[in-house]
């Protein structure tokens, strides 16, 4: 879900538990496979998201969530409805990704890589860096020689558009779920879009 789905929790406000550190439960994990936390996960019922198996530390997580929402449940009080208004940018699927290919080189070209050494010279653990999002993962890997320099910029691009399709993907549920999203072509000058947006705003009488 990513972004959208804290857009959408906080429209229907979601209460989420704040789940502290099991050291002595981390400890008793730490040496399993992937693929044994991936089947304990499991047992818990189905995965909430893929990610939470994209590595040890991520499954470590989400079973330590998991294991506290057994005993712990979040707050039942009602959050104040919101009076909102939902609007997205509607992008062509072509353009979308080759503004999301250009970000990357940009990214690159402007020296993630060497962001990403100093970040390991200052002591940072690679599966720390590997754990906080698609660009510090595959980097990493580049960096560690797990990667060539072209399999990490195909592998990551490839990941960064499944992640925007997704998140398209999450959009057009919530519109099924009942919200509605007032879509602005992303090609319409400025000044057009923020005249739709304010046009929207007064017919709800905002």
């Amino acid at each position: 879900g990513g972004t959208g789905m804290y857009i959408e929790a906080v429209l229907k406000g979601f209460r989420l538990l704040d789940v502290p550190e099991n050291k002595e439960l981390r400890q008793s994990l730490q040496h399993k496979t992937l693929g044994e936390l991936t089947e304990m996960l499991a047992k818990y019922g189905p995965l909430h998201n893929k990610t939470d198996v994209d590595t040890a530390q991520r499954a470590i997580r989400a079973i330590e969530i998991a294991e506290y929402s057994k005993i712990q449940h979040p707050d039942e009080t009602e959050f104040p409805p919101l009076n909102s208004l939902i609007v997205g940018v509607d992008i062509e699927r072509e353009a979308r990704r080759q503004r999301i290919s250009g970000r990357l080189k940009s990214r690159l070209d402007e020296g993630m890589v060497d962001e990403v050494k100093s970040i390991l010279a200052q002591g940072i653990a690679p599966d720390d860096l590997i754990y906080y999002g698609l660009e510090y993962k595959f980097v990493t890997l580049y960096v560690l020689g797990q990667l060539s320099y072209r399999e990490m910029f195909s592998q990551l691009e490839i990941a960064i558009h499944q992640f925007a399709k997704r998140q398209m993907t999450w959009f057009r549920g919530m519109e099924r779920r009942g919200f509605t999203i007032h879509w602005l072509d992303h090609a319409l000058p400025k000044e057009e879009k923020l005249r739709q947006v304010v046009g929207w705003l007064e017919k709800d009488g905002r």
